[in-house]
């Protein structure tokens, strides 16, 4: 039961996880705040780029679109949540706007760039996720609890994979 559980909340956020961890592979240049700042701090900073987001939003909709044209070669007895082109699209916008607004909030607080965030880090993207996917598609509390519970653990282990590849400046 537990596996299966798994397996369904892993199939639904996929996308999203794809999106989140795409954009330190694109190395932008173009930040995405142009070097504006907001009340004398950069409103994003040079770590949230416009390849980094376009790229981040192409590779989740790429994944989500090999789950849509996969999913009806699944068992069904596996109640894997139906994925379509809507989902996937707000999954990753979502998901892309969370890591955004995160950055944001992280810049009001004076934190650096890299700098530790604890859970804005690890669970910005994945509330901002299930909030743009919400209109269209709810998902089951437990597999939504699954994720909340997971995801830190899961971009902590992705980012020390990260830092080991020279993508990521810190292990975190």
């Amino acid at each position: 039961m537990l596996e299966l559980l798994l397996l369904q909340s892993f199939w639904f956020i996929a996308s999203a996880y794809a999106s989140n961890g795409f954009p330190p592979l694109m190395r932008g240049r173009m930040p995405i705040d142009g070097g504006k700042k907001f009340r004398g701090r950069r409103l994003l900073g040079d770590g949230k780029t416009w390849e980094g987001l376009i790229g981040g939003i192409v590779f989740g909709v790429f994944i989500g679109s090999l789950q849509i044209f996969g999913q009806d070669y699944l068992p069904p007895e596996l109640l894997l949540p139906k994925m379509t082109f809507p989902m996937v699209f707000l999954l990753t916008l979502g998901t892309m706007a969370g890591d955004i607004g995160g950055s944001f909030v992280k810049r009001r607080m004076r934190m650096k760039r890299g700098d530790r965030a604890l859970f804005l880090d690890q669970l910005g993207f994945l509330l901002a996720a299930f909030l743009f996917v919400w209109p269209i598609y709810k998902p089951q509390l437990d597999i939504m609890i699954v994720l909340v519970l997971l995801t830190p653990i899961i971009h902590w282990l992705s980012n020390v994979l990260g830092y080991w590849i020279h993508v990521k400046r810190n292990p975190w």
